[in-house]
This record gives structure tokens, sequence and C-alpha cells, in this order.
């Protein structure tokens, strides 16, 4: 049987049928929402996880990428945030720029004071260089294994000590996308590691597996103790069910182990996921993902306006400096 992200990837693909090369056909565009919000929305709420893929000319990929995604404008993310009724946002540079976060800066720059980053550095990257971009409202390092197909725990260990390395001593936190055995084997580091460490998309949970999976309760008790956050973002990456209704318990379960260190994010505009062997002069196709839907489903997680106001508001403004 098809996943949901088989399903969804499958119908983008056969959607856009595009080269680099080519004119960019109309239907080139990121999703925006089709359902309209159905609860009221804090003042100052922020998606804390987006992305912007700027005009290639101006922002070159990295020869290093595995994809080559669709375009998706500031322009079109004022519009989804309108739509959605939040006024801040987390721009986290994709895997696609390598350590450029040029794209990325000049998002936050468009968007102003109610915008903030999680950059890609490596060792090669400048102190002088990390001090400039917290001037201009980076707040943090992401380290992204999932995509690169990184899912060796020793491999992750040295990644994550060399970053903590990095930026200790500083106001950053880091960012990570894996999955629960990975963060399994990092639970020491994560632990004693002197910053804040966030969790991209629900740690890497699929919830077909439900919340005894192996590795599930390592990252609750990272949430419960208060070292780790976890982004409830992108359900659809770890369901399999239509509405993602099978995400609720997973959700639910880390709301409830410490709702001070979630945070809510759309992961806009939806990457696809890379395909191997295909060329990287062909788009990959981004998700489209009706992100007023997804919104509903964070009432439906936490009924409590007071505990969504945390998730929305309070945990962004303290993690990212607004």
């Amino acid at each position: 049987m098809l996943t949901r992200r088989e399903v969804l990837l499958g119908g983008a693909v056969a959607g856009a049928g595009m080269f680099l090369g080519g004119q960019e056909p109309a239907s080139a565009k990121a999703s925006q929402p089709s359902t309209a919000v159905n609860f009221k929305v804090p003042e100052g709420a922020c998606d804390c996880h987006t992305h912007v893929f700027g005009d290639p000319q101006r922002f070159p990929m990295a020869p290093s990428r595995n994809y080559t995604p669709e375009p998706a404008s500031v322009a079109e993310m004022r519009a989804l945030h309108r739509a959605l009724h939040t006024t801040r946002v987390v721009i986290v540079n994709p895997s696609i720029y390598g350590t450029d976060n040029s794209c990325t800066l000049d998002g936050i720059k468009q968007l102003g004071a109610e915008a903030r980053g999680v950059a890609v550095i490596d060792e090669k990257t400048p102190d002088s260089a990390l001090a400039d971009m917290d001037k201009a409202g980076i707040r943090g390092i992401r380290i992204n294994l999932e995509t690169a197909g990184q899912t060796d725990p020793a491999a992750a260990r040295a990644r994550f000590q060399t970053a903590v390395n990095r930026i200790k001593g500083g106001k950053w936190h880091i960012q990570i996308y894996t999955r629960l055995s990975v963060i399994e084997g990092l639970k020491d580091q994560i632990a004693a590691a002197p910053m804040p460490v966030v969790f991209d998309h629900f740690g890497g949970a699929q919830a077909v597996q439900g919340v005894s999976q192996p590795g599930f309760e390592t990252l609750v008790s990272l949430v419960r103790s208060g070292k780790a956050y976890v982004k409830i973002s992108a359900p659809y990456r770890a369901s399999t069910q239509p509405g993602y209704a099978d995400v609720a318990p997973l959700a639910k379960a880390l709301i409830d182990a410490n709702p001070k260190r979630m945070l809510w994010g759309s992961d806009w505009p939806h990457p696809g996921t890379p395909i191997p062997g295909r060329s990287l002069s062909e788009l990959t196709p981004l998700f489209k993902i009706d992100d007023g839907q997804v919104l509903n489903l964070l009432p439906v997680w936490a009924p409590d306006a007071a505990v969504r106001k945390t998730i929305l508001v309070d945990n962004p403004a303290g993690l990212y400096g607004f």
C-alpha cells in the first residue's frame, strides 16, 4: 500500500512535468491554504518552520544537493501567513543551499522585525559570519541528517558535538532533522548540551507506529525534562491517513509532556522527497498541502486556548527572541 507521502509525491510529480531549462508553467506555485482557520489565532503567533526557494540566478543552489525544488517566494509566504493569521515566522535554511544562507537572510530582511532564521554552517564558516548572521536575525544552526539519508547514530553524535563546540557560550540553539533511532543515540549529549535543542517534524516519529514506537519515549522524556523542543510540524510527513488524524496521539503525548517545549510550524512550501536517480536538472515538485487544514489540527491536539498561546506565541518569542 502506498504511504501518504508517496501519494502526495506521485500527485505532485504528475502535475508538474517541468525542467529547469524550460519555461516555468503557471502551475508552478507553492501551495496556499484552501481551508479557513476555524479558531482564534492569538496575536503574535509564529510559524516556526518555513523555507524560501529563491531565483536560482540570484541564489545558486549547491552542486552537492540531492534535489532541485520548485520556487517559493517571500511574496507567497506573506499570502500564506495572511490566510493563517500568523504574524511571525522562522525561515530555516534548506539543504539545497548547503552552507550558503544568502536566500534565507534575504527573506528575513524582506520580512523585517517579525522574522527570524536558522542557518546551516560548517567548519569553514568564520566566527565573523556568525556574528553578522546574529545581527541579521539568525537564532540557531541546523543539522539536517534526514534529507541526506544519514542514520548512523555515531556520525550524528560527532556532528552534534561539533555543533555544540561551535556555538557554546552564545544564545543560539541547535535544530536537528532526524529520526527517533538517531535521537535515541543522541539522548545523553542532548541532556548535557549547554544550549536548547530543537527537533523538526515530531522528531521523525511515524503515526502508524503509535506512541509505543522505539525511541518515542526518549523524545517525550527529553521534552518533559525541558532539554528539547519539538516542532509539531508537517504532520503529512508522519501520517498515513487523510486529514492526519493518526498523528493526534503523538501530538497530544508531546504537548502533555511539556507544552512549554512545543513549537508549531507549517513546513511551507513543503519540499518534496528527493528521488534517487532523478537528475538535478529536473525539478522535484513541492507537495500541495492545505495549511489551513493543518493549523486547524492544533485545537484538536491542544483544546485549551492558553496552551495554544504558549505554543504559538510564548515559546517562539523566548527561543527566537521576538
